[in-house]
């Protein structure tokens, strides 16, 4: 009687081992496209057998532990390369609209307009009295000022625009660090004793992953389960008993730069020291690309004011004096414009180079003219070569960032698709394992109902 009810209680512990293998097998197929999550398994141990006259009798398979199917030095190696992917996606995104604020494709950019300026020194040489030649350098002088100014301030718009870019990724930085606080919180609290909170776990490295996108960080799981996250240069974000935050302080020009914030509200300025994820790419143009630029860009502002007007000062206008500045402004692209007094009055331009061969003497138009030839920068680029390196270096800059953002998604799908080989749910497996543990669960059925035949014929007996 008593072998019957121990094959009675063997084949029930069976049922439900089974059953549990069944569930986990279900909950598989159910996140089969849920982001991040791992692959689990119920691990299935033999219970301890029990002495008997004839040797050691098994008593049947319990199930041990659920485990996740999961490569810790894969998710490092994830985590690490999702920096760089983070980085070079926001600034490839960043530079290409550089690119479009240089953009000369349909014919209305800074060369042309600067290529009409000259053309309308050199057409007033032709008739350095003309009214219609002095109107057309005149507006095509505005032109080309337009044209400064609009480069300038497109490009200083783009920084603004980025600047708030940066100040809403520190806020999600910020959404995240909280919500790992959270899962290291419940993982703890989970995994008391032997239990393996895998759910939460995976969930916690969806949240790191996408943190790192964000900004370069260090992490490490403590003996309890909670992990520890640092940023910069070795600042704490994240621990098992709480979380720090990140905000954002504006510093000399205008801009909103990183800091971390301590218990007491005091912060550590941590903009330089950020070396990856989205972060970084938004720093690098908007510090450091645009504002390199737009200094270029006032230079060859600068230099045209400068010498057009220095040449301009010493020739004549139509009125036989000495002609006034011709631009006005201090030297950079964004306030350049042509002098009001001679927008105002034409004959204010000074064409000649004596007072007493106007208005037919043109040669001091013909040396304003020839300016577009003259190494005037530097001594070794022409206005015209020095415009075209800047429209060179935006496109490198382009093609430098899609070259990064390409190698490292490479990278990045390399390191998911053999995640996904470890850690996936493959619906064919997991259909042949339901296949496999539901035979077993009819199996351990029908040994019960066996054993309860038996039962019932010995009771009969009685």
């Amino acid at each position: 009687m008593s072998d019957i009810n121990t094959m009675m209680s063997l084949a029930g512990q069976a049922l439900l081992t089974q059953q549990q293998a069944i569930n986990v097998t279900s909950h598989n197929i159910a996140n089969v496209n849920t982001p991040g999550y791992s692959r689990q398994q119920l691990i299935m141990t033999t219970n301890t057998p029990l002495d008997s006259a004839i040797g050691p009798i098994g008593t049947g398979v319990s199930g041990a532990t659920i485990e996740r199917v999961y490569d810790r030095y894969l998710s490092a190696q994830i985590n690490n390369e999702s920096q760089g992917l983070g980085r070079w996606d926001a600034q490839k995104d960043a530079v290409a609209l550089v690119e479009m604020i240089f953009n000369e494709a349909n014919g209305s950019g800074l060369n042309e307009a600067m290529g009409k300026f000259w053309n309308a020194w050199q057409s007033l040489t032709n008739d350095p009295g003309g009214t219609t030649e002095r109107q057309v350098l005149v507006t095509a002088s505005r032109v080309m000022a337009t044209t400064f100014n609009q480069l300038g301030t497109d490009l200083s718009q783009s920084q603004q625009d980025l600047d708030l870019v940066v100040q809403g990724t520190v806020a999600d930085i910020n959404r995240l660090a909280e919500q790992l606080l959270d899962l290291n919180t419940k993982i703890v609290s989970s995994e008391v004793g032997s239990v393996s909170a895998n759910d939460y776990r995976d969930q916690r490295e969806q949240v790191l992953k996408e943190l790192s996108e964000l900004i370069d960080i260090s992490s490490f799981e403590d003996a309890n389960g909670a992990v520890t996250v640092s940023v910069a240069t070795g600042l704490p974000l994240v621990t098992a008993e709480d979380y720090w935050q990140l905000s954002t302080e504006t510093n000399l020009v205008g801009l909103e730069e990183v800091v971390w914030v301590d218990a007491d509200g005091n912060t550590t300025n941590i903009n330089t020291a950020i070396s990856g994820g989205k972060l970084k790419g938004l720093i690098e143009v908007r510090d450091f690309i645009i504002p390199d630029y737009m200094t270029r860009l006032d230079t060859l502002a600068g230099a045209i004011l400068a010498d057009v007007n220095l040449l301009h000062q010493a020739g004549f206008d139509l009125n036989g004096t000495a002609g006034e500045v011709f631009f006005v402004g201090t030297g950079t692209a964004a306030d350049l414009e042509v002098n009001p007094n001679i927008e105002g009055d034409l004959n204010l331009i000074a064409a000649a180079a004596d007072p007493a061969t106007f208005p037919g003497d043109g040669r001091n138009a013909v040396d304003i003219a020839n300016l577009q030839y003259a190494l005037n920068i530097g001594g070794t680029q022409s206005y015209n070569d020095y415009f075209g390196a800047i429209v060179r270096d935006v496109g490198n800059e382009v093609l430098q960032s899609d070259a990064y953002y390409n190698h490292q998604s490479d990278m990045m799908v390399q390191l998911e698709n053999q995640r996904e080989a470890v850690s996936g749910v493959s619906l064919d497996e997991e259909m042949i394992n339901l296949i496999m543990f539901q035979n077993a669960y009819t199996a351990a059925a029908k040994m019960i109902t066996t054993a309860d035949e038996m039962m019932q014929t010995v009771l009969q007996m009685i």
